[in-house]
């Protein structure tokens, strides 16, 4: 497929400053996508971004990956309703590290180049800033943001002159990398367009040159409402320490049927046949979930790698598919660890379930072992015994006790 096919058929497809997308059919174009450096990971809202991107690489466009030293010192205010807090220059270079690797790893083996905005505005002279770039920007087109508004309006709380002056660096990012880099056209989800804008007209403006942006919709689960990769413990990052492998793993597992098949289009690199194949499976056998495990596969292994999604598929085959307890490796045993209660050995399974919440005292933990409603290492038990080895205890369908 053309890009502008591809682009239309994942739906990667919003607002955008060309008149036709088919103009991405054409000669290669420079591009660039910004995130800021404000945590020392990006979420799956930003892999979604991410993703498109590698479609515009995939068809030959050449992409800068902007992480903004610069901006990040600031902080976008759009969607905000109050300051955000100042992070220092050691946060935000650690932050920059992270996102690099991050876009290191799910852009592997794609042709890219990494810049950083703090490059051309640290040593930046703030009276020529004004007079060279600030002196073309109206004040009008600032004050017009819906955020602005909202911010300056009877029910906000202010808006300080370092973020209100935000849209502006960003416009210069456009600016100095179309001078530098021959790039006309910026990448960006759909809650960034008129911070975008602001570059298009600031390129025109001082170079009587054009510009594009091109915009991807904002995501949200099509079950709940709820914008995509939100949960109740918050957002889904890329970074195990955030959101270990195991729960980044389950969150596409448990995919809902009427969002899955979208999600196999924005978040993987599966063709049409398969996608389609998929959706037939969806709507055929929907109990098997063969497109949610595919989903969570191949999201797992853009993110975190084969071996620890082959781990993390062995952990959940003998958690909730009947798998072999001991076919578990030594770090599959330390991912469930992460997850479960664990217990020592050397106790009754009374005591063990009872220490591990799973029962709430020994009369209950003997009735669920009498009642079938526990097995160890997937064998049912009917009485109470020692546990002297490494073993998974499990009450009825989805509690669990490490004992090790």
């Amino acid at each position: 497929m053309k890009l502008s096919e591809e682009l239309t058929w994942r739906g990667f497809v919003n607002q955008t400053t060309y008149n036709d997308i088919t103009d991405l059919d054409h000669d290669p174009i420079s591009f660039y996508i910004g995130v800021d450096p404000s945590a020392d990971s990006m979420t799956i809202g930003n892999l979604a971004s991410i993703m498109m991107v590698r479609q515009f690489i995939e068809h030959g466009h050449k992409a800068y990956m902007l992480v903004g030293g610069a901006t990040g010192l600031i902080g976008d205010p759009d969607g905000k309703s109050s300051e955000r807090s100042i992070k220092t220059l050691e946060e935000i270079a650690k932050n920059k590290t992270a996102i690099t690797a991050q876009y290191n790893q799910v852009l592997a083996g794609q042709e890219f180049t990494i810049v950083d905005n703090y490059d051309w505005f640290a040593d930046m002279n703030y009276l020529d800033f004004l007079r060279n770039i600030g002196k073309y920007v109206p004040m009008s087109s600032m004050l017009n943001r819906d955020f602005v508004k909202t911010r300056l309006g009877t029910e906000g709380n202010g808006i300080s002159y370092a973020e209100f002056s935000y849209s502006l660096i960003q416009a210069y990012d456009f600016l100095h990398l179309y001078r530098e880099y021959g790039v006309t056209l910026q990448l960006c989800g759909g809650d960034q367009w008129g911070n975008s804008i602001a570059g298009v007209d600031l390129i025109r403006r001082l170079d009587n040159k054009e510009a594009h942006v091109y915009s991807m919709p904002l995501l949200e689960n099509k079950s709940t409402g709820v914008k995509f990769g939100k949960t109740e413990g918050g957002a889904v990052w890329l970074d195990s320490n955030k959101t270990s492998v195991y729960k980044y793993y389950q969150y596409w597992l448990n995919s809902d049927d009427a969002g899955v098949i979208d999600y196999l289009k924005i978040f993987t690199m599966l063709n049409r046949d398969e996608i389609e194949e998929l959706s037939k499976q969806v709507t055929n056998n929907p109990e098997e979930r063969a497109a949610q495990k595919r989903l969570a596969h191949e999201a797992t292994m853009l993110v975190h790698g084969q071996q620890r999604t082959e781990g993390v598929e062995r952990v959940t085959g003998v958690l909730f598919g009947g798998a072999n307890f001991y076919t578990l490796h030594g770090e599959d045993i330390d991912m469930l660890a992460s997850e479960i209660p664990v217990c020592g050995v050397g106790k009754s399974l009374i005591d063990i379930m009872v220490e591990a919440g799973l029962a709430a005292s020994n009369s209950e933990a003997r009735r669920l072992i009498s009642g079938g409603a526990v097995s160890i290492n997937s064998e049912k038990v009917s009485e109470d015994r020692p546990i002297e080895s490494m073993s998974l205890v499990k009450k009825g369908k989805n509690s669990f006790v490490l004992v090790r």
